[in-house]
């Protein structure tokens, strides 16, 4: 396989990811009442950690000297637990609409600049293009969104913010962690000790929603499906994409969620939706688009 065609298949695993995302919030809104925002975050990693050490440590893929990097997996799975932590506080305290278009909207443009702190990774001109329509089509869907549902809130868009910076900095250090090592082990670790450190907050849930039928599908689903599977794939794709483009592919999550929305949640779609939907679409394909690197080296 040539590296371009690794490269493609990457981008299609991380794009994949990002799709599986995507369903996360429907799952949520179709949730029984009482599920907790955090509580249903710290659940999620806590399933979606244990089963991918699980399958890592079936498959053979964990060592005794697992962890080579130490503090990179620390810090990488830190930066997991404060994202699970300040996306639903976020998204609690400035709205859905701010929170999510702030905090995966800024995603890319934090990527791009750990990416070049780190390893002097100098985005190209074609990852400016797709990231900018990307950006500006969540602009557009934020200004479309009924004024009912936001709620301006300084503090919830700076949480956004610092969600936006964990997801761009456990993407790299992920990256970092990923030579010589299967992707497997790596994000197992990673969101295994993630899970660990937000288990403080399982202490303070209420697990009665959990009993329903309804909340057992929607666990499994949040935590096997867009943690465990999602993850996984995101990982694979690293290996080949570079960490900015694998930010900018996962823009595809929000696109998904409009889409499933519309769909299953009976919202409704103005004509500024269809455009910024279509600017996100374009920015994916350019930056999916085989051939010249989004990088310069």
């Amino acid at each position: 396989m040539t590296t371009q065609s690794r490269e493609s298949r990457g981008k299609l695993q991380i794009l994949l990811a990002a799709i599986l995302w995507g369903t996360t919030g429907t799952s949520q809104a179709l949730a029984p009442t009482g599920a907790d925002p955090l509580s249903v975050g710290a659940i999620r990693l806590a399933i979606g950690g244990g089963a991918l050490l699980l399958i890592a440590a079936i498959r053979g893929h964990m060592r005794r000297d697992c962890v080579k990097q130490p503090w990179v997996t620390l810090l990488a799975a830190a930066l997991v637990a404060i994202y699970q932590l300040s996306f639903f506080a976020a998204v609690s305290k400035a709205g859905v609409a701010i929170g999510t278009m702030v905090g995966i909207g800024s995603g890319p443009v934090f990527a791009g600049l750990f990416g070049f702190m780190a390893h002097r990774e100098r985005p190209g001109r074609k990852w400016l293009v797709a990231t900018g329509l990307a950006v500006c089509g969540l602009l557009v869907l934020f200004v479309s969104a009924p004024a009912g549902t936001i709620r301006s809130s300084t503090t919830g868009v700076l949480l956004a913010l610092v969600a936006g910076a964990s997801y761009a900095g456990y993407a790299l250090a992920i990256k970092q962690l990923l030579p010589g090592r299967h992707p497997d082990a790596v994000v197992a670790e990673v969101f295994a000790l993630g899970a660990l450190l937000l288990s403080p907050l399982l202490f303070r849930t209420d697990f009665t929603w959990m009993l329903e039928p309804r909340g057992v599908a929607v666990i499994l689903h949040l935590g096997l499906i867009t943690t465990s599977l999602a993850y996984l794939l995101f990982a694979h794709g690293l290996r080949t994409v570079p960490t900015a483009d694998a930010v900018t592919l996962s823009l595809a999550e929000p696109l998904t969620a409009a889409t499933l929305g519309l769909a299953v949640l009976g919202e409704k779609l103005t004509a500024a939706g269809v455009t910024g939907m279509s600017l996100i679409f374009a920015g994916l394909i350019i930056l999916g688009a085989s051939g010249n690197k989004s990088y310069k080296s």
